[in-house]
């Protein structure tokens, strides 16, 4: 049976590999990684891993979770949820659909899948939404709308969007929906064995974790306002060694009584060489982009095999979570870049103080 220390906030075990690169399933000749998820009503978990196929040629894929007893152990295929097909996700030097993020979001009664569309070498984010999470519609890019103390958005490359699954207020006390996000104007790709830092389409952006959002009132008239955000808020920067090179989004936020769990990623490089974290984050209820609590270590770092050395080597990357009816929270992550895993997640009857 796993235990997890009832007093220690923030406490993870790992449940291991659920999933990796099936052999005979060539859109997973590189891997599987990065999964959105979410659970329907009738209790399934579903997951939308990131397939990578030769040539970095990424899709999403659909999934669910199989389990033993309580615990994650595999995940059963359904196919492809979404193939790059659209201008912003394939181009003539390659693409792919990337890192999923999915909610489900009652006052719209939708599942919305935010997720990285990427034609070389424009990260940009994407937004789709499903009745059933068996059939997509997509919406279009995310645009930000123009806000004379932050620089256009709309010229930088973006990554890690997540939703809010509830109304937030923004600045101006207006009911909206919330969507995580992370600027970017720095692409590395690798070229003939060096790696290339592509220059930026923009003015430099610190590679933090922002906030922007849409009213509600604007998403229930017409769904395609979900593309359309305002009101840009930076919520998180690197403040610890392990965060050094930047911060993003996680798995999408999670309410709990006392503040909007956040498990987010950070990245650090040592000699050159850099390492992805799990940490966590508590924002309020109300106003997200008002941090109210975070972790100064890790709570998950790459110490396993599986994380320390494939594709990528020293990634843990959590990108989806299932809150547990006992208090806990199972976590799925990209492990490496290679394969997916599970963590779960002892979580605080309180908000912390230290």
């Amino acid at each position: 049976m796993l235990t997890l220390p009832p007093s220690v906030a923030f406490a993870a075990i790992r449940l291991g590999v659920i999933m990796s690169p099936g052999a005979s399933e060539p859109h997973e000749a590189w891997a599987v990684l990065n999964p959105g998820g979410v659970r329907s009503p009738d209790g399934m978990m579903h997951l939308f891993p990131r397939l990578i196929a030769e040539g970095n040629y990424s899709r999403i894929g659909h999934g669910s979770v199989r389990y033993e007893g309580e615990t994650p152990v595999g995940v059963e295929r359904h196919g492809i949820a979404l193939e790059p097909s659209e201008w912003y996700e394939v181009g003539p030097g390659g693409g792919g659909v990337e890192d999923p993020r999915v909610v489900y979001v009652p006052p719209i009664k939708r599942y919305v899948m935010t997720y990285t569309a990427f034609v070389p070498y424009e990260p940009r984010i994407a937004i789709a939404v499903s009745d059933d999470l068996w059939t997509w519609r997509r919406l279009g890019l995310l645009h930000y709308e123009a806000q004379s103390d932050v620089p256009d958005l709309n010229l930088c490359g973006n990554k890690d969007a997540a939703l809010f699954p509830e109304v937030v207020f923004d600045p101006n006390r207006v009911p909206s929906l919330g969507i995580l996000h992370r600027p970017t104007t720095r692409v590395h790709v690798h070229h003939d064995g060096a790696d290339v830092t592509k220059p930026p389409s923009g003015e430099e952006t610190r590679e933090n974790i922002w906030i922007s959002y849409v009213a509600l009132d604007a998403v229930l008239a017409d769904i395609t306002s979900l593309t359309s955000v305002r009101q840009h808020e930076r919520v998180m920067a690197p403040e610890q060694p392990w965060e050094s090179l930047k911060v993003g989004t996680g798995a999408p936020p999670v309410r709990l009584p006392y503040g909007w769990l956040l498990p987010y990623h950070a990245v650090s490089a040592l000699d050159g060489h850099r390492r992805y974290c799990m940490g966590a984050a508590i924002l309020d209820l109300d106003r997200p982009s008002h941090v109210l609590y975070r972790t100064r270590s890790p709570i998950l770092e790459p110490k396993a095999e599986y994380e320390r050395n494939d594709l990528v080597a020293d990634v843990v990357f959590p990108s989806a979570s299932d809150l547990r009816a006992d208090g806990l929270l199972d976590v799925y992550y990209g492990a490496a870049d290679h394969v997916i895993a599970a963590a779960r997640v002892s979580l605080p009857t309180q908000l912390p103080t230290a």
